[in-house]
């Protein structure tokens, strides 16, 4: 231990990452694909690896990190800012409990100034003793004109303090220039850095070379890389009806306080269970923030002017901020967010030409007019590069486009269930956006041929490795035999080989276009092929076998005239065999042929060598009906039920072990018993177990390969439409 005290910070702190990252999930390409085992099963010796897991749980990284705190303070200064990396909200008081520990009372001028007071003197104590060491005076007259010279810095022209928190309540006169329509206190953060800076740039100018710490500030916000809403709940707390509508726990001033103290986030997910507080200056403080408030033509600020902006001084402190990366909005469909991200839109992304000016307000106007004049070209937000809208309704094409072209970077799409419509995708057909994953599941507004124009000739399109067009009965695709003919056989996507997800459920998929058109997908490892009644078990064995040998996960929800005894409905009409027929056809033309190795005499060999089986196949979706007709399964395969309505045939016995995909694992295996306990919940597990995700992972970056649980994972896993 004494060893370890003696180690560097830089070392401690890097021992941390790595211990926080140990409880990232993989990436999509190392993913297994199966849910995360709990338990102590070793350290995985390649990825992607099923048993042991290829990552701890989050709970046990941040136990580690948690221990590692109690040992000194070097370790404790080395953990924290790792436990503090990612930040979901689960329970109303430890929500209220996160804003305490966090923010302060931005209202209450005293408060502040008293934490400036307190900035201001440990400066001094710093500056002093970084002097002394260099052979200065450290007497109470070197003290006194140190914090001169530091208040004389920060009232500058440039200073970025509030002349308000330069003096004690008391003294302060209700002069014109100190008028201020509201209190503006910059975030804790930015009072600390100023000072620190000004103490810096003094000492450089009196004794160059000096190094003066940066001043310790005890508030975690600045640690703070990612905030998800996705576990916060509130049913089950007893509360009446007038208590939801008027005593909220997430309100849109407490969100947009804790945002203003986390001046390093980098992803935000919402859900439909607080969207009620994405209000407009929500809104600003996540989108405004870092290079969308460094934009050219605006005016240098200054403090002599007579009366200060609070909107301006709003811009000066999100230009320290970091660019939002990933943004997670799935569900939220309130009437607060869809009018906040209308009037965002409306004062930020559109021209004059564009708007309704005929019901505007004089307030409306004012705000745009100032946003024109503060910017020189379109407002763009080039540093988000991963955006989920799945389920976001109520948002009206004339926003929707607007607001989706706003960010030229993105390499991760979510707009299943939107408002989306072949303009919008012409538009982004043309900007400087390459996608990777694409979600277009489920967009009634869409036509095949715009779908067709965009992934066939579309440079935004060249680079997709996961693609959803997924559609059922209620909302099946629009795509034509002609569109997806041309699709396959001409898109940059499919003619790459480099597609590792792939839905097309609902679209008119035929044997032909399986097996004389489509290219080898050699990486394709979870394919959707649900509700298409015409295409036959035979013709997939086929395509699958020759062309798509790596596939995992496949998905045969109301497919195939040989699996479609129930649309006659069971009891109907239908004879008692019909089932019977139906599971036998499953297994004898894809279980068997698939997922068995062929036999091979040992009678003539000494050694055995047992050949691997001609496909990956391991894991089928089936629909409620044709899984009750499989009972207990056969053999190794079994029924996983999810937390809702989806199922899966799984062979329990098969997983990624070791270094590869194995087979005929022992009954007493670890990733056996795993899957066999999932077998006997029969869908009493939680949200984030399942196979071939219907929502797109961003937080993260994972795409459609990723893993989540809480709502996103019931979105995913759970909900069949």
């Amino acid at each position: 231990m004494s060893a370890v005290l003696q180690y560097p910070p830089e070392l401690l702190f890097t021992i941390c990452e790595y211990i926080y990252a140990a409880g990232l999930p993989p990436s999509d390409y190392a993913s297994s694909l199966d849910p995360l085992a709990i338990g102590e099963f070793g350290t995985p010796s390649a990825l992607p690896s099923s048993m042991p897991p290829p990552n701890w749980s989050e709970p046990e990284a941040r136990k580690s990190l948690s221990s590692l705190c109690l040992v000194n303070h070097a370790w404790y200064e080395a953990a924290k800012p790792w436990l503090w990396h990612k930040i979901e909200v689960r329970l109303p008081r430890s929500w209220l409990a996160l804003l305490d520990e966090i923010t302060t009372d931005t209202e209450d001028d005293e408060k502040t100034a008293l934490v400036f007071k307190e900035s201001i003197q440990a400066a001094t104590h710093a500056a002093l003793a970084s002097a002394v060491r260099n052979g200065a005076s450290s007497d109470e007259d070197a003290a006194r004109r140190w914090k001169e010279s530091i208040m004389e810095s920060l009232t500058g022209p440039d200073g970025s303090i509030p002349p308000e928190l330069l003096t004690p309540p008391a003294s302060r006169d209700p002069s014109p220039r100190r008028l201020r329509p509201k209190s503006q206190s910059p975030a804790r953060w930015k009072i600390m850095r100023t000072i620190s800076d000004a103490v810096q740039n003094m000492m450089d100018l009196t004794e160059p070379g000096v190094y003066v710490p940066r001043l310790h500030d005890p508030r975690p916000g600045r640690f703070v890389r990612h905030l998800d809403f996705n576990h916060f709940r509130t049913i089950g707390m007893r509360r009446s009806i007038e208590d939801t509508a008027t005593s909220r726990f997430v309100t849109g001033g407490r969100v947009e306080a804790l945002l203003k103290e986390l001046p390093n986030l980098t992803a935000f997910g919402a859900t439909e269970y607080m969207d009620g507080a994405l209000s407009l200056p929500v809104l600003n403080e996540l989108l405004l923030r870092g290079s969308a408030s460094r934009g050219g033509g605006r005016p240098t600020r200054g403090r002599g002017i007579v009366m200060d902006d609070p909107e301006e001084e709003d811009r000066d402190r999100r230009r320290d901020c970091r660019d939002l990366e990933a943004m997670d909005l799935t569900g939220c469909v309130s009437a607060v967010f869809v009018s906040a991200l209308t009037e965002f839109v409306n004062t930020h992304l559109l021209q004059e030409d564009e708007q309704s000016s005929g019901s505007d307000d004089e307030s409306q106007r004012q705000r745009r007019a100032r946003a024109r004049f503060m910017q020189e070209e379109p407002l763009t937000f080039p540093g988000l590069r991963r955006l989920g809208l799945r389920g976001v309704k109520s948002i009206q094409p004339q926003i929707l486009m607007p607001f989706v072209l706003a960010f030229p970077s993105l390499t991760h799409l979510d707009l299943s269930a939107t408002r989306v419509t072949p303009n919008l995708l012409i538009a982004l057909g043309g900007s400087s956006v390459r996608l990777h994953s694409l979600a277009l599941a489920r967009c009634v507004h869409l036509t095949g041929t715009s779908i067709r124009n965009f992934l066939v000739r579309a440079p935004a399109a060249a680079r997709i490795r996961e693609l959803t067009l997924y559609g059922d009965q209620t909302f099946p695709s629009p795509l034509t035999t002609e569109d997806l003919a041309e699709i396959i056989s001409s898109a940059p996507c499919f003619t790459s080989g480099e597609l590792t997800y792939l839905d097309l459920s609902s679209a008119p998929v035929t044997g032909e276009l399986l097996i004389d058109v489509c290219k080898p997908q050699p990486k394709l490892r979870s394919l959707g092929l649900s509700y298409i009644p015409d295409l036959e078990l035979n013709v997939i064995a086929q395509f699958l076998k020759s062309k798509a040998m790596d596939v995992e996960v496949l998905t045969l929800v109301q497919t195939s005239p040989d699996l479609d005894w129930v649309r006659a409905g069971p009891g109907i009409g239908a004879p008692r065999g019909s089932a019977q027929q139906a599971m036998m056809a499953l297994h004898t033309q894809i279980i068997g042929p698939l997922c068995t190795p062929p036999y091979i005499s040992t009678l003539r060999s000494q050694t055995v060598v047992i050949p691997p089986a001609p496909t990956r196949l391991r894991v089928i979706e089936l629909s409620v009906p044709a899984l009750a007709a499989l009972g207990a399964g056969a053999g190794s395969w079994r029924i996983i039920r999810s937390k809702g309505s989806r199922g899966w045939y799984v062979d329990t016995a098969s997983g990624w072990v070791g270094t590869g995909l194995q087979r005929n694992l022992p009954r007493g295996h670890p990733f056996r018993v795993q899957m066999c306990r999932l077998a006997d919940a029969n869908g009493n597990v939680n949200s984030g177990v399942g196979w071939h995700a219907r929502k797109m992972e961003v937080l993260h970056g994972c795409g459609m390969m990723g893993r989540e649980d809480g709502l996103y994972g019931a979105v995913s896993f759970a909900y069949q439409g």
